[in-house]
């Protein structure tokens, strides 16, 4: 397999990088946000994913009678890890996990109203899978919607929304059957954030973040806003997190911090030698080095598995994917940490701080993304059974 770029395709990541040079200001570009960088949280953060939509850089891999390009995976890989190591937002949820899972489940009416205004930018998602007794069993979710009507009524709670504080709409799973088993019961909808019957309370996370609480009183949504078939919605939601794990966990910051890392161990001292010569340095930055090698590669398996246009995201490649490179993440701050020695503690900006503070962000940080999308320990199971053929042990 080649893993090296076509000419056409590297002609591609220097026309991003030139775009990049100049619409990535300061107050778009902020790689010490770690993997929150990709969310479109201010006002100039939407502006320029609407630069981005204007040079057709959204939806490029969808149909093109869904509006796009019907491009091969890699060029959405390309921008997006660009954009992610640069600290910009990025495709985010609206291209990359909830247009493709309408795009194959959606009905005309949802693909009519949601597909032009994500392409255009124009639209922001926050995504509600877990629930106080449903984090990592998503099945286990228990937010009830009745039917009432022509519609649904909802009452519950979901945690952990990130993007609800800003987002437009809200992609939801809720249980439409109690008596069926429970990964049966469970449907997808489309609920507008700005919904009278949506409480939303802030929690600020270990990385500086804010993720959400949201409460659901008689929420009352028309059934043209359930997506798909009823009852099938953990089939869906179970799509979506395979392209999160890979869309919303970029490979490029990881690897932008370890050559920070790098950089700062070429100029470092330690008791008044170089610590670039010191042999226990030197193996544990070429075993990260070897690492982000590996984490390149699985993300561009997944670009290859994922095959034909609108085509199901692959489940295995995605979860070892995920778990790799999290992982890997991790390592690297548990690196600039151990290294850099107790400067490292000081906050990022700090000026005194060694690498500017990245590794004392990163090392909390990296902790988030290790969960988000499906915790490590998932993953785990999934490659169990899904690649090895492992009975299920839970």
């Amino acid at each position: 397999m080649d893993f090296e770029f076509s000419a056409e395709e590297k002609a591609f990541a220097a026309e991003v990088e030139r775009f990049l040079d100049e619409h990535a200001t300061p107050d778009v570009a902020d790689v010490t946000r770690e993997n929150m960088a990709q969310i479109v949280d201010t006002p100039a953060r939407r502006a320029f994913m609407k630069k981005l939509s204007q040079r057709g850089w959204l939806g490029m891999t969808w149909p093109k009678a869904c509006g796009g390009q019907e491009k091969p995976g890699v060029y959405e890989y390309i921008l997006n890890e660009a954009l992610a190591r640069r600290g910009c937002p990025q495709i985010g949820k609206g291209i990359g996990i909830i247009g493709k899972t309408l795009i194959r489940h959606g009905s005309e009416k949802l693909k009519q109203e949601f597909l032009p205004q994500i392409i255009r930018a124009e639209i922001e998602f926050a995504v509600g899978y877990s629930e106080p007794q449903a984090g990592s069993d998503a099945a286990n979710m228990q937010l009830r919607a009745e039917r009432d009507g022509e519609g649904w009524r909802f009452n519950g709670q979901k945690v952990w929304t990130t993007s609800a504080h800003f987002a437009d709409w809200y992609w939801v799973g809720a249980r439409t059957d109690a008596t069926s088993k429970k990964h049966d019961g469970i449907t997808v909808f489309l609920i507008p954030m700005n919904h009278p019957g949506l409480t939303i309370q802030p929690m600020p996370t270990i990385g500086d973040e804010i993720t959400n609480t949201v409460f659901f009183d008689n929420v009352w949504v028309h059934d043209d806003y359930r997506v798909g078939q009823l009852g099938a919605g953990f089939g869906y939601i179970s799509e979506a997190l395979d392209l999160e794990r890979f869309t919303m966990f970029t490979f490029s910051p990881t690897e932008q911090r370890f050559e920070e890392l790098v950089e700062w161990i070429c100029a470092a001292k330690r008791d008044g030698e170089p610590l670039r010569r010191d042999p226990h340095v030197r193996e544990r930055v070429a075993q990260l080095a070897t690492r982000l090698e590996v984490a390149r590669v699985l993300g561009l398996r997944f670009v290859a598995a994922a095959g034909e246009v609108g085509g199901k995201p692959p489940t295995v490649e995605a979860s070892e994917y995920k778990l790799f490179t999290t992982q890997l993440s991790q390592r690297v701050a548990d690196s600039m940490m151990d290294l850099a020695g107790p400067g490292a503690q000081l906050r990022v900006h700090t000026k005194e701080a060694p690498m500017r503070g990245r590794s004392e962000m990163s090392y909390r940080y990296s902790v988030i993304d290790t969960i988000g999308g499906g915790a490590s320990e998932i993953q785990k199971n999934i490659i169990a059974r899904r690649k090895l053929g492992l009975p299920k042990n839970f």
